[in-house]
């Protein structure tokens, strides 16, 4: 959705923010009556006061003032009651809007393709997720209803006004045009305001997120002080951002004060004079107006105080409804549910690039049968793990058929499929948590003793019971109190205690110690024993008994076999490959 700045309010997208109170319509149409009844209340104050000057102070009627002073006393607490009823409501109203906006966000967001989040910067996803929806809820809490509310007042004083002395009252209208003119102009220039200050904020928190997860590298490779400079830098445009909105405010407000000064310089002057000579105009509509006035052009300021704040919900929500329109989702258009998995897995004749030109799969084509443990291996950029990407359906491929069973992937939903699927990637992401849930995810299916035994017959319970709090143990953001073979082998667990079908481990035994190579590798071996799995790897040593090697080179396949097979061809990429790895070992 595209932003307009400059325009002073988008009505197409305000319906359909408003859409989401559809499910709270009498909660909204309660808020609405309770402005009403605060707009009378506005009105009913400055009466009171009229008639307690006109008819008890100046007659010196006592008994009258009491009676007066106690409908000034019951009127003050029905406005206090209405004021509250409609502040609480109208707040949480706004909070039962964006948490269904949230919810939804974040359900589309899970539904995202994998390549939308390789472009996307998570600091922005998180802004929208989380401030700019808070944002929004200020629409409903200090803006929408506010703005309804004092709209009423006016509309309710100007009414009165004119019943009490229309020549007192067009002493107000000759100024009230300089005021809406002045309103008018300050809400464009707020709305381009406000825009810029959302896209600094974004910036902010994407360089502060990017530079937070990345510390290590800043402070390895000595960036303290060129990262400093650059969020000094970012900090300055998010701080110009904010005195634009502050330069409009200290122009806009001396104004709507001046203003209101001078209309009720001009009512005491030309009421006075008038009320002196015996008029109609009595000294108690002078008092009245000078309050009604005041009244008037308060919710003027206020309304342009609380559309800043509409402005910046508006910004917010647009920015938000980007992302729900964002339409950036694998297509579940499977029809049935893979069940009975054997494991045969068969790619033909498959295209895929992830920039449009640029092909990273040249039409592969290769099969692997059920219960088969076929190693992939070739260069950085081969296309190796890109297969697995595409077998789980993380992208979408340009031509050809992927079939498990004989099944194309694209007919069977994306649950099922990745329900027998378990992949352990190079990179481990672990979450803020417990091993148990790290491993579990938290799904009910899977209990504290599988994993128990799963740990056990792979090899690593003891080294998770010598933890603090054994499962338990907090392993924080990203896994970071432990190894990266630790992680690994925590990674390991989670796909095993799934108990897959299909097995794929993508350079799993890459960056890990001898040890923790070691338990993978015999855990590898039980694991994959009649099991179809995928093994991706640089270390050829730990593919030796794969029952099918496939070479890959720019996305094409090069040459395939077992090991002895590929070893036998003179000059193959494969035996090239391995020779030079038996070599580095030597001289290790």
């Amino acid at each position: 959705m595209a932003e307009k700045s400059g325009k002073a309010f988008d009505f197409g997208l305000f319906r359909r923010l408003i859409t989401y109170t559809n499910p709270y319509r009498l909660t909204f149409y309660f808020v609405g009556f309770s402005a009403i009844l605060l707009s009378i209340f506005a009105v009913l104050r400055p009466f009171l006061l009229q008639q307690v000057i006109d008819k008890t102070i100046i007659p010196k009627d006592n008994e009258l003032l009491v009676f007066f002073i106690s409908l000034m006393v019951g009127t003050l607490f029905l406005e206090v009651i209405s004021q509250f009823l409609f502040i609480y409501f109208a707040n949480w109203l706004g909070q039962q809007v964006i948490l269904d906006i949230r919810v939804k966000l974040f359900n589309h967001m899970l539904g995202f393709k994998k390549q939308y989040y390789d472009k996307s910067a998570v600091g922005r996803l998180v802004t929208r997720a989380v401030s700019d929806i808070e944002t929004i809820a200020s629409i409903f809490s200090q803006g929408l209803f506010m703005i309804i509310s004092d709209l009423l007042k006016m509309l309710v004083i100007l009414g009165y006004m004119l019943y009490q002395s229309w020549q007192l009252t067009l002493l107000v209208l000759v100024v009230l045009p300089i005021i809406l003119y002045a309103t008018r102009i300050f809400q464009q220039k707020m709305k381009t305001a406000f825009e810029e200050v959302r896209t600094q904020v974004s910036n902010l928190n994407s360089f502060v997120q990017e530079r937070i997860t990345g510390m290590k590298i800043v402070q390895l490779f000595t960036r303290e002080e060129t990262e400093y400079a650059n969020f000094k830098e970012i900090n300055e445009k998010h701080k110009k951002g904010w005195i634009k909105t502050v330069w409009y405010n200290s122009i806009f407000f001396p104004i709507a004060e001046m203003s209101s000064s001078v209309t009720i310089g001009l009512i005491v002057w030309f009421g006075g004079l008038k009320a002196a000579q015996g008029d109609v105009i009595t000294l108690g509509v002078v008092i009245a107006f000078i309050e009604l006035a005041q009244m008037l052009f308060r919710p003027l300021r206020q309304i342009a105080d609380k559309f800043n704040t509409l402005q910046m919900g508006m910004v917010a929500a647009n920015r938000v409804f980007a992302i729900l329109d964002t339409d950036s989702k694998i297509n579940d258009t499977g029809v049935s549910e893979l069940k009975e998995v054997t494991g045969k897995i068969t790619f033909d004749n498959v295209k895929f690039s992830y920039v449009e030109g640029e092909e990273v799969l040249k039409g592969i084509s290769f099969n692997v049968n059920a219960g088969e443990t076929v190693a992939i291996v070739g260069a950085t950029g081969a296309g190796k793990s890109t297969i697995i990407n595409l077998l789980s359906r993380f992208y979408e491929i340009n031509s050809g058929t992927i079939s498990i069973d004989d099944k194309s992937i694209n007919t069977v939903t994306l649950a099922s499929l990745r329900g027998h699927i378990a992949v352990v990637l190079q990179d481990v992401f672990l979450f803020a948590d417990t091993i148990l849930n790290n491993i579990t995810l938290k799904n009910p299916e899977i209990t504290a003793d599988q994993v128990y035994k799963a740990a056990k017959e792979i090899g690593i319970h003891d080294f998770i019971m010598s933890l603090p709090d054994g499962y338990g143990y907090n392993v924080k953001e990203r896994g970071a109190m432990l190894s990266s073979g630790q992680r690994q082998l925590i990674s390991f667990l989670r796909a095993y205690v799934t108990n897959p079908e299909i097995l794929v481990l993508d350079e799993a035994t890459s960056s890990i110690d001898s040890h923790s190579e070691q338990l993978i590798q015999d855990a590898t071996n039980k694991i994959t024993k009649d099991r179809t799995s995928i093994v991706i790897a640089h270390r050829l040593a730990t593919i030796k008994k794969a029952d099918k090697i496939i070479v890959m080179d720019q996305g094409e396949i090069v040459e395939e076999g077992n090991h002895n097979e590929l070893l036998e061809i003179s000059g193959g990429y494969y035996r090239n490959l391995y020779e030079v790895q038996f070599s580095e070992m030597k001289e290790v």
